[in-house]
């Protein structure tokens, strides 16, 4: 007899997404961010300082709240930091799951380019 797959909520594959890629960048030096990620696109810091803005719009978007440009720091190694805040409000005002799997994706999409 086949054991059911566990369900998983898109809350906790965007939290598991989000470990991952604070997992990657979180232990990186200022001259690291400041590289062009692997595909020669963007700055590492300006691809994921983008994904930070994105998630926080959805965020005010689920709240019914206007969108408000995230802050973009001097210093890069904040980044993590901003990460976990945005997607903490993201689950915290409980959008339509297929935002959080969208969400989810975005940051896979986003930890798999750098």
């Amino acid at each position: 007899m086949n054991a059911p797959e566990p369900v998983v909520r898109p809350a906790e594959s965007l939290l598991r997404q989000l470990d991952l890629l604070v997992r990657q960048v979180g232990h990186w030096t200022p001259p690291r961010w400041a590289a062009p990620g692997p595909s020669g696109g963007p700055v590492r810091a300006d691809l994921v300082h983008r994904l930070v803005q994105h998630l926080a719009d959805l965020a005010a978007a689920a709240a019914g709240e206007p969108a408000r440009p995230v802050p973009r720091l001097e210093n890069d190694l904040a980044l993590p930091d901003q990460l976990r805040v945005v997607v903490a409000d993201l689950v915290a005002v409980d959008p339509p799951p297929p935002v959080l799997a969208g969400a989810a994706d975005e940051v896979a999409t986003v930890r798999q380019a750098l």
